[in-house]
């Protein structure tokens, strides 16, 4: 009687993996080198910080008080101050796209703000550019409360106070959001493609049929397939996470055991899912359409790396859950910036290992299936 599940023949597809790989320095290129590139590209690209916005200034009062008010804009690093002539030629500067916004202070500027009536200047924003606008609305709320300090010489009586502070990410730098999302976009794609496209090759040059028709089992295949290129995949995320730490500077609080944990999973998710397209696929084009489709699209779309899952309609924030990326999204910027232990994360881990078994067991099956007659 044949057993089950025999290890040394998992090992040797294995190294008849292994040996494919050695001969292919496409496919060893792919899996370290599109990591590093990809991390690179994307996290000196991906800057949700905006600084430097062109701003177009209207002074008609010139006054020491109007310009404190623009010394506060140009000192708070965030602006590029552009003076102008008139309203209408400020405006016609942001209508031309030569600046995001424009300041108009109107004349009696000081003199009103002297009298106690309450001096007003107008801001007007390009609505077209809604990336700009959202940052620039955030940034003016802040110069507002300073010019009331430091223009009007006085604090406005409050009846109480908010003060905020922002935790796990204080300078709220971009960058530390991001590239722990890369993790999860890198992983996702790569994964897919490499198992997608290996397993299809040998399709096409009939030697999976020849493996087979071999004694060995359908999960010694999945197995020995998946083993080598979760090396790669592990090793391509040891290089993530050292550009990360290195080169972007991005705090790493958690247990490094908690992540290696998510990263197994969602790794041995992927890979399986790539097996089981080449599988149902057989062609390395198809093949590779079907990995972009499923890899690339719901990754960057419904994993939460852009768009926030909390501000989806309600139907996509459920059709999220059926997306292992969005799961290991969690774990992944939890463990970074804030050290949830594996407790506090035991929701996601479970549904990635629910994800993980499933799609082995997928693939197996389906190479069961192609056994029989």
């Amino acid at each position: 009687m044949t057993p089950s599940f025999v290890w040394a023949r998992a090992w040797a597809v294995a190294r008849k993996e292994v040996f494919h790989i050695r001969r292919d320095p496409f496919t060893l290129t792919l899996a370290l080198g599109l990591p590093v590139l990809m991390v690179l590209v994307y996290g000196f690209a991906m800057d949700f910080n905006v600084k430097n916005v062109p701003l177009s200034v209207s002074d008609s009062d010139r006054t020491q008080a109007s310009r404190r008010l623009i010394d506060l804009f140009t000192s708070s690093h965030y602006f590029l101050v552009n003076p102008s002539g008139s309203m209408a030629e400020a405006v016609q500067d942001v209508t031309a796209e030569h600046a995001k916004a424009c300041l108009i202070i109107p004349p009696r500027f000081e003199k009103d703000l002297l009298a106690g009536r309450g001096a007003e200047a107008q801001i007007l924003l390009d609505g077209a550019d809604n990336s700009t606008v959202g940052p620039v609305a955030g940034y003016l709320n802040g110069i507002q409360t300073m010019a009331s300090q430091r223009i009007g010489g006085f604090d406005p009586p409050k009846l109480y106070e908010l003060r905020t502070r922002f935790l796990f990410n204080p300078e709220l730098n971009s960058r530390w959001f991001v590239i722990p999302g890369l993790t999860v976009v890198v992983m996702a794609i790569l994964s897919i493609m490499l198992t997608a496209l290996t397993v299809a090759r040998e399709w096409e040059n009939g030697s999976m049929e020849l493996l087979l028709s071999t004694p060995i089992q359908p999960l010694e295949i999945i197995v020995g397939k998946l083993a080598p290129y979760a090396v790669l995949g592990i090793t391509a995320q040891v290089f993530v996470y050292v550009i990360a730490r290195t080169v972007f500077q991005v705090p790493f609080v958690g247990n490094l055991a908690v992540f290696a944990l998510g990263c197994v999973l969602c790794l041995g998710t992927y890979l399986a899912q790539g097996i089981l397209i080449s599988v149902i696929a057989r062609k390395p084009q198809v093949a590779m359409q079907f990995s972009m489709l499923s890899g690339m699209l719901p990754t960057n779309l419904l994993s939460g790396f852009v768009f926030p899952i909390a501000s989806m309609p309600l139907v996509f924030r459920y059709l999220t859950m059926i997306f292992p990326a969005r799961w290991f999204m969690t774990i992944s910027r939890d463990t970074y910036l804030k050290g949830s232990s594996l407790l506090e994360l035991s929701g996601a881990f479970l549904m990635l290992t629910l994800f993980c078994g499933g799609m082995i067991l997928a693939a197996t099956r389906r190479f069961k299936r192609d056994l029989e007659p």
